[in-house]
């Protein structure tokens, strides 16, 4: 199955909603054939455990592949008014200056790409206009957030094998507890966590605002993408925009933490099939992660106690990737080793 470039990014909410029903679907066929190989590989059945489940959902995207080589890394970066209420254990201007250390080459991800031999990009959204204050007004405009999710529509590189997200944004694991709280419900404190590390006081101010973000937007949470607009960030938009394309363009992601994971529960719940090419690359220590990867019906590949963003727990699960595919495409099946398949 060779590329196809996708369309223009959308030019509304509309189109979202279009390019969220009508997409691509996996392979059906090179579901099949992997399947095949990996029941005539030197192993006994099963013996690889996930391993095996993850090729084959690899080569449904990817047929024409074989080792995962091209891996983008793109982290998005945005500011949010909500920072000013005191949700965050760090002030807003982090947010440039982490974006300064990613460029510099000096973060964890920068590590971790060059790790599995990948390239980073970084994309920060108007860093000097913050959303709005979500308590008081949405978030965003409605072109502002059909901006945003065309500015992750065109970051991917179509050409890639792999593709890993992540975010920086001080204040977004505000946005996204106010993301999951709108589309599923429930109680405010099933949705809250610590983020970057906030005592006490900081939990209680990040119910508080959830709650009255809750209410000052009521009237446009009936639309997932409305909940984005009004409760989410540019950065959050982004990464929305960029799974979508991803999907368009046959391209499998392996999602981060708790705030690309948000980004991607609004394309679920436009269309419950939109997360197929994806895979959860760990579980976050937010405590909300696991709640909300339950709800999107994923099993993350890691559990490290991990919650740094930047695409992180994503770059180290894209090791196991890389190994379930270095085994099922180098691996001899028992024809071509003279082994065997089963004693006399």
């Amino acid at each position: 199955m060779g590329m196809t470039r996708i369309q223009r990014p959308p030019a509304s909410l509309a189109e979202v909603h279009e390019r969220c029903r009508n997409k691509p679907s996996a392979d059906i066929g090179a579901a099949r054939r992997a399947g095949e190989r990996n029941t005539a590989l030197t192993k006994p059945p099963g013996s690889l455990g996930r391993l095996e489940d993850l090729a084959i959902w690899y080569r449904s995207w990817h047929p024409d592949r074989r080792r995962i080589e091209k891996i983008q890394t793109v982290i998005f970066a945005g500011n949010h008014g909500i920072a000013a209420r005191g949700v965050s254990a760090y002030p807003a201007d982090v947010t440039a200056q982490m974006v300064a250390n990613f460029d510099a080459g000096g973060a964890a991800i920068n590590q971790l790409v060059a790790m599995i031999g990948g390239t980073l990009n970084v994309v920060p959204l108007q860093l000097e206009t913050p959303t709005n204050d979500f308590s008081e007004a949405p978030a965003m405009s409605v072109e502002e957030t059909v901006a945003a999710f065309g500015v992750g529509w065109s970051s991917i590189d179509q050409a890639a094998d792999l593709l890993i997200l992540g975010e920086m944004g001080i204040g977004n694991t505000t946005s996204a507890a106010a993301i999951c709280y709108g589309l599923f419900g429930g109680a405010v404190d099933d949705w809250i966590g610590q983020g970057t590390g906030v005592d006490q006081g900081g939990l209680d101010r990040k119910r508080t605002l959830l709650e009255a973000a809750l209410q000052c937007n009521e009237s446009s949470l009936t639309d997932p993408l409305g909940v984005l607009q009004c409760l989410g960030g540019r950065e959050v938009a982004a990464l929305s925009g960029a799974l979508c394309a991803a999907r368009h363009a046959s391209l499998p992601v392996v999602l981060d933490g708790y705030i690309v994971t948000a980004a991607a529960a609004v394309l679920y719940c436009c269309a419950e099939d939109m997360l197929d090419h994806t895979v959860a690359g760990h579980l976050s220590s937010e405590q909300a992660h696991r709640r909300l990867l339950d709800r999107l019906k994923l099993n993350p590949l890691l559990d490290l106690a991990m919650r740094l963003g930047e695409g992180s727990g994503a770059a180290v699960a894209a090791q196991i990737l890389k190994s379930a595919m270095a085994c099922h495409d180098g691996m001899a099946t028992f024809g071509e080793a003279g082994v065997s398949e089963s004693g006399p």
